[in-house]
């Protein structure tokens, strides 16, 4: 059987990318031979306008949910931790904490509600199991319904650490009555992490999943947290 044959186009550019690599092969100081040998893998590698895979998505991975998650949710438990009612928290560094949640295969997922807690600026949880000793005005507890895009968005503070762990956000994601996963996200470049218990002992990709930085902006810092389930 005769194999089909090429459009012109394809032929034009893998004529281009033969040249532009002996081209680039000459600025480097590189030996005919080695050049000639990356050009041969070319057609592997170069796939002009067809379509290439998209990269395979990786799930966040879970982490334990701790000792403090709410006993009963607070009464003002919406996206803004730093007003409790009618009070307002003064203290720590203001952040946002954004992303969006989506399947494996990046599709938003509708419906799904995340849920975020941590300690106040003194290290502290509104949960009996910590005295209840957090700050009256810090709520602590917040939850969001995603948006059709899958994107959520808390106000809250950059977390602290406390005796025995670096600074962390717990989160949790639900669909309906489902809990679809708790992990904890963690601050980049943060000194702690490393004697962290529960970071230290993550793979090297799953701690690149929930450890992000936090950026100044122009209304405090920023944080972008994707998540990925598989639901």
């Amino acid at each position: 059987m005769n194999a089909t044959p090429e459009p012109a186009s394809v032929r034009i550019g893998f004529a281009r990318g033969q040249a532009q690599s002996r081209q680039a092969g000459a600025a480097a100081g590189l030996p005919r031979r080695t050049v000639a040998a990356a050009i041969v893998a070319l057609p592997a590698l170069w796939l002009g306008p067809r379509a290439q895979p998209a990269a395979a998505r990786i799930a966040t991975p879970s982490q334990t949910e701790g000792p403090f998650y709410p006993v009963s949710l607070p009464k003002d438990s919406d996206n803004d931790l730093l007003r409790n009612g009618t009070l307002n928290y003064r203290g720590g560094q203001p952040a946002w904490v954004d992303g969006s949640v989506t399947d494996l295969d990046g599709k938003p997922l509708r419906g799904a509600q995340v849920e975020i807690w941590q300690c106040d600026e003194n290290g502290h949880y509104h949960h009996p199991g910590d005295g209840d000793r957090a700050d009256a005005a810090f709520q602590g507890f917040g939850r969001v319904a995603v948006g059709e895009d899958g994107r959520y968005r808390f106000r809250t503070i950059r977390p602290v650490p406390y005796s025995g762990r670096t600074p962390h956000i717990h989160v949790k994601v639900k669909l309906g009555t489902r809990e679809l996963l708790t992990t904890q996200l963690y601050v980049a470049g943060d000194p702690g992490n490393a004697r962290d218990y529960l970071w230290r002992n993550l793979p090297q990709t799953a701690r690149e999943a929930v450890t992000v930085p936090f950026e100044r902006g122009a209304d405090g810092l920023q944080a972008r947290f994707p998540i990925v389930v598989a639901a």
